[in-house]
C-alpha cells in the first residue's frame, strides 16, 4: 500500500480513500498498525480541525433518527458532516449488524456526508478502540463536523468524552430515569442533555422531563470549562426538527466561549495525553497474547485452579517473569 498516495487522496477528500484509511487503522495486524501510524503522522501536518460531537443515549431513544435529522440540518448550512457509528458486538460470535446506514437513508445519499459504522468488539466505554484515529482521518479529509455515535450502554459510557469537543446525551421523555440526573457518571460529562421525541402527545411529558433534568443539572458541581448556564437541558424532535436550530446555537455558543477562554486547546492537549497513556496500557496488555506468555499464563492458571498456588501469588510470578524474563 502506498501510504503517501493514500494520504494525498484523503486530504483531497476522496471518500473511497477515507474508507480505506479507516479500514487500515482499524486493523489489528502488526504491519497494518505500522502503516496506520505512518499515515496518521503524514495527515497530522494538514492542521485541520473539525468540531467533534459525541452522542450517547439508551437504546430506542432515537439516536440514529436524531443524527440523520441533525446531519441534514448541518448540511443545509453548508457544512460537511462525518458520522462514526459504533455498533455493539456479539459476546458469542464477535459479529456486529452495522446497520446504521440503513437507518440514515437520506443522510447516506448526501455527497457532503460520510457514514462509517464500526464494531465495538471487546472495547468498553461505548466506542471502538480506533474511533479516535478514525476521527483524525475525517478531520484530515476536510469534514467540518464529526458526529460520534456510541453504542448506548448506560452510565459507564464516558470514553467518548475523551475524543470529543462536545458531549450530547439524548434522552426520551418519561423514560423512568428522571432522578438519574443527580447521579455521577455519564450525566457529569454531558454538555447538553437533549430530550428527544418532543412532539405530538409526548410533548407535555418531554417538557416535564426536560425540567426535571434542568433541575438535576443545577445540583452538579460547576465545571471550570463551562460558561454560565451550561450544561443545560433542551427539547428536540428528530421527526419535526423542532429544537434543532436552538440546540445548534447552544453548541456554537459553548464552543465559541471555550475557544475564547483557552479551554479548547487545553482540552485537546489533555485528550492527546490521555490517548498516549491509553495506547501504552493497551500495548502492555498485548504482551499477554504472545505465545510464550500465554503458555506461562495457562500453566499458572491451571495451578491456581488446582489449589496449588494462590491467585495473588501466581499473578506476582507472572508479572515478575514479564519484568525479568532472563531470570526465569
Amino acid at each position: 500500500m502506498d501510504i503517501q498516495d493514500l494520504a494525498k487522496r484523503v486530504t483531497a477528500g476522496e471518500r473511497r480513500a477515507l474508507a480505506r484509511a479507516i479500514t487500515l487503522v482499524e486493523s489489528g495486524r502488526s504491519d497494518h498498525r505500522k502503516q496506520a501510524g505512518e499515515l496518521l503522522d503524514l495527515l497530522a501536518g494538514a492542521g485541520r480541525q473539525a468540531l467533534r460531537i459525541g452522542l450517547s443515549g439508551t437504546p430506542g431513544v432515537g439516536k440514529s433518527t436524531f443524527i440523520e435529522a441533525f446531519g441534514m440540518f448541518l448540511i443545509e448550512k453548508g457544512l460537511k458532516v462525518a458520522v462514526l457509528a459504533v455498533d455493539p458486538s456479539s459476546a458469542r460470535s464477535g459479529g456486529s449488524i452495522l446497520g446504521d446506514k440503513t437507518r440514515m437513508e437520506s443522510l447516506s445519499r448526501e455527497k457532503n456526508a460520510f457514514i462509517r459504522p464500526s464494531p465495538s468488539q471487546s472495547q468498553l466505554g461505548g466506542v471502538a478502540r480506533r474511533t479516535r484515529e478514525a476521527v483524525a482521518l475525517c478531520e484530515a479529509a476536510g469534514f467540518d463536523i464529526v458526529l460520534i455515535e456510541t453504542v448506548g450502554v448506560g452510565q459507564s459510557e464516558t470514553m467518548v468524552a475523551e475524543m470529543s469537543d462536545l458531549f450530547l446525551l439524548l434522552l426520551a421523555p418519561a423514560g423512568g430515569d428522571e432522578l438519574q440526573g443527580v447521579k455521577r457518571g455519564i450525566m457529569e460529562i454531558a454538555d447538553l442533555i437533549l430530550v428527544n421525541k418532543a412532539d405530538g402527545d409526548l410533548k407535555p411529558t418531554a417538557m416535564r422531563t426536560c425540567a426535571d433534568y434542568a433541575g438535576a443539572l443545577r445540583l452538579l458541581r460547576k465545571r471550570v470549562y463551562d460558561p454560565e448556564g451550561f450544561p443545560k437541558a433542551m427539547m428536540v424532535s428528530a421527526v419535526t426538527q423542532d429544537g434543532l436550530p436552538e440546540a445548534w446555537d447552544a453548541m456554537r455558543e459553548l464552543v465559541d466561549w471555550r475557544r475564547a477562554e483557552g479551554h479548547w486547546d487545553k482540552r485537546r492537549a489533555q485528550q492527546a495525553r490521555h490517548w498516549f497513556e491509553e495506547d501504552v496500557r493497551l500495548g502492555l496488555l498485548s504482551v499477554l497474547e504472545r505465545p510464550e506468555t500465554r503458555t506461562r499464563l495457562n500453566t499458572l492458571g491451571a495451578q491456581v485452579a488446582g489449589g496449588e498456588i494462590s491467585a495473588a501469588r501466581a499473578a506476582e510470578e507472572l508479572i515478575d517473569h514479564l519484568q525479568n524474563p532472563a531470570s526465569a
